[in-house]
């Protein structure tokens, strides 16, 4: 007898947003999202910059709201929200994803956790389940905080299926790495997957609902969540079980979910949800469930920057550099993440990729955004308008943003700021 629900549909811009409406109902989030509670939409921003598969998609945005409009849900109980990290500007990054245009549109709240909001300490908010971390104890032996209007919000998480050269898939649960835990997160890097689990645990205690949809329009293989090679899949899933969703998202792209995928496994046989596909059960377009993308994976073909990100968290350079990152010399990591990414990556790499997956129907809709029109049901968008390859910009604008950006990196830094994110960011035009 099957324990969890996974939803998948097969969608195209045509259909898209009846397609999110169809994939959230056919996974029940009406039984999971308290429709008299607060709902945190939480939107991910791998990247700053467009780059496909990486971030949560517009159209996803526009999905999942007009469907919980469409079903009775109160707008003014929603709202997007963002963590920051010190090398992702998600100021520039919903801008540039497109997602910001979706929030104004709809006349959501649009919240940045690290912008004003009260964080209180876990055990004030989850007591004795502290005691249960796999990990985190150890790695914040002073403890941390976690975002205090999370407490009693419904959350649905929108991430995008791609790799990631961390976890080797990244999904549902890695979606609140970045917004339950402080801008030292990246201390839990040698222990990811216990930490992955241990934030479930605190998610399945203070959220009222807690619920996932995945946009596989564009998907990512590689080492994600940025230097990816893109593909288009035309698929959404949803759950309410944060396990199985990352479970049959490593299944299509090819990986043993419980074999590969650390933190699935654990989390599974901690009876925190389903990761065994055998004891999942599908609907919607099964045949789309059945299909192997056969994908690479993060690992055969890395980038110099994550080559060594292994090497400083799980080999050689371990010893010699790994402590520095947790002293007032950390900031040298971001700098160098932004400089490679942003000045070098992105420009000589990445834009050949997002230009040709910008002649593509989901990279026409996503350059025409805003132009575009849905048709006369709300079904989704008929014509997605012409080609734009220029929409990658890579000129002097480009490289003068990253500059700033390397800056921001240093100037945004916690070691640099000696205290915990309360402080409003400037937002650029």
């Amino acid at each position: 007898m099957t324990s969890s629900k996974v939803a998948i549909v097969r969608t195209s811009p045509r259909t898209v947003l009846e397609d999110y409406h169809r994939v959230m109902n056919l996974a029940g989030y009406q039984n999971i999202v308290d429709r008299t509670a607060d709902t945190a939409l939480k939107v991910n921003i791998s990247w700053h910059f467009f780059y496909p598969g990486s971030s949560t998609t517009p159209w996803q945005l526009e999905g999942v709201i007009g469907a919980m409009k469409r079903d009775g849900y109160d707008p003014s109980l929603m709202h997007a929200c963002h963590n920051r990290t010190v090398v992702i500007d998600a100021h520039l990054g919903e801008r540039e994803n497109k997602q910001i245009d979706v929030v104004r549109a709809h006349g959501l709240r649009n919240v940045h956790l690290y912008e004003g909001e009260e964080w209180i300490d876990v055990r004030e908010a989850v007591g004795d389940l502290a005691d249960k971390f796999l990990c985190l104890n150890q790695v914040f032996p002073k403890g941390f905080r976690i975002p205090k209007r999370f407490i009693g919000e419904n959350i649905v998480h929108l991430p995008t299926i791609k790799t990631h050269i961390f976890t080797t898939t990244t999904g549902a649960m890695k979606n609140a790495f970045g917004g339950l835990l402080n801008e030292h997160r990246h201390w839990t890097h040698p222990v990811i997957h216990e930490t992955l689990v241990d934030l479930l645990m605190i998610q399945k205690r203070i959220h009222r609902g807690l619920f996932a949809v995945m946009d596989g329009t564009f998907v990512g293989d590689g080492p994600g969540p940025r230097c990816m090679v893109p593909h288009v899949k035309n698929v959404l899933i949803a759950s309410a079980d944060q396990v199985a969703i990352d479970a049959v998202a490593a299944r299509l792209m090819g990986f043993d979910p419980l074999k590969d995928i650390k933190f699935v496994r654990l989390a599974h046989e901690l009876g925190l949800g389903v990761g065994d596909p055998r004891d999942i059960e599908i609907v919607g377009d099964l045949d789309a469930a059945s299909e192997n993308w056969n994908f690479d994976g993060p690992f055969k073909k890395m980038t110099f920057a994550s080559r060594n990100q292994h090497r400083i968290y799980w080999g050689p350079l371990k010893k010699p550099v790994e402590w520095s990152l947790k002293t007032w010399l950390a900031p040298w990591a971001y700098v160098a993440s932004v400089s490679y990414h942003d000045l070098f990556w992105y420009p000589f790499y990445g834009k050949p990729r997002v230009e040709e997956t910008l002649r593509s129907d989901w990279g026409r809709l996503f350059a025409n955004w805003g132009k575009v029109q849905k048709d006369a049901e709300g079904r989704g968008y008929p014509d997605v308008g012409e080609e734009h390859a220029e929409l990658v910009r890579t000129g002097l604008r480009h490289f003068a943003e990253g500059f700033r950006l390397v800056g921001m990196a240093v100037a945004e830094s916690p070691e640099f700021r000696k205290k915990a994110p309360v402080a409003p960011r400037a937002v650029h035009p």
